[in-house]
């Protein structure tokens, strides 16, 4: 099973160039969150000083009692296996072929078996599709075949914790849509945390139960997922519309004089898409975190927009379920 990660305070800076501040955050065991933000905002960043790549200038991170950042060497490569990390490229060895890469972890860091080592291996290639693949170098197979491997070699130490480096980078939307099915599955068959860091829009809709935004050196919203798609906050509602208009510009964050244009213009954002179902496992059954759509909405007092959770219906005592006969939200 996954464990909670709480993070708080955390501040970090190359040099006199800040990156973020003051990030404070908790990933629930067991969830899947999501971590979106303009390109250039340190999410990769946060990921390396999440499993002690990087230390932070100041902040605590607590994992199983742990403060990361107090640990000693030592203290610290013992709370790295609880992770697993699935790089942006996949990372892997190019000149192994897929089995000896998913076995890598094992032979360094356990003293199995071989024999073993091939039945754990077999396992992780069976959760991720890709047994009969075994024998193949890196280079012989497609980008979404690589990012499966790279997910088999992250799961073959059980961590309770995996972290996602914009798994979906260089797929097409269809390879993307397999690849977050194959997320959620792998969530409901491990219990791990997933922190997910990505641009894909359509991912951060449907997959996490959790979403946070990273902006401006600062993190601008973090919570369940109705809370960020149901937001009035200019920031995610450019972000999540993927429009121009707002105070996120090509660089960053856009001065002054561009937001009096677009005030002056009486440009305004549009409305907020409808908030789709979440992602359902593959087995049928409700997801680990399983919340009923609308449920934050209703308890928050907030409308969503409208449209949504098209298929959900509401019951007399005002909980909702999901249904394949619903076809509307109801007034």
């Amino acid at each position: 099973m996954g464990v909670e990660v709480r993070v708080a305070g955390l501040t970090k800076s190359f040099g006199p160039q800040p990156v973020w501040s003051d990030v404070t955050l908790t990933l629930p065991a067991g969830e899947i969150s999501v971590l979106l933000g303009p390109s250039g905002t340190g999410k990769s960043v946060f990921l390396k000083a999440l499993v002690g790549l990087l230390k932070p200038d100041r902040g605590e991170i607590w994992i199983e009692g742990s403060n990361l950042p107090r640990l000693s060497e030592r203290a610290l490569y013992d709370i790295r296996r609880l992770f697993g990390v699935l790089f942006q490229d996949g990372a892997l060895f190019g000149s192994m072929n897929i089995y000896d890469n998913v076995a890598f972890p094992l032979r360094e860091h356990t003293k199995l078996t071989e024999k073993r080592i091939r039945a754990v291996v077999t396992e992780k290639l069976e959760m991720v599709g890709l047994v009969g693949a075994e024998d193949k170098l890196p280079g012989q197979i497609s980008g979404g075949m690589r990012k499966r491997a790279g997910l088999a070699r992250a799961l073959v130490l059980e961590p309770k914790i995996v972290l996602f480096d914009e798994p979906d980078s260089g797929l097409d939307p269809v390879r993307t849509a397999y690849l977050n099915q194959l997320i959620i599955d792998l969530n409901q068959q491990t219990g791990a945390t997933f922190l997910i860091v990505t641009h894909d829009i359509n991912t951060a809709r449907t997959v996490p139960d959790n979403i946070g935004l990273l902006y401006h050196g600062h993190l601008a919203m973090f919570g369940p997922r109705e809370m960020l798609l149901s937001s009035e906050e200019p920031v995610v509602r450019q972000f999540l519309n993927a429009q121009r208009v707002g105070p996120i510009g090509m660089a960053e964050e856009k001065d002054a004089d561009e937001l009096k244009a677009e005030a002056d213009a009486g440009v305004e954002l549009p409305p907020l898409p409808p908030i789709p179902l979440q992602l359902q496992p593959s087995d049928g059954q409700p997801r680990r975190a399983e919340r009923s759509p609308g449920q934050w909405c209703a308890e928050n007092g907030v409308a969503p927009p409208p449209g949504s959770f098209e298929g959900a219906i509401r019951r007399s005592d005002g909980a909702t379920w999901r249904t394949e006969e619903a076809t509307a939200w109801p007034a």
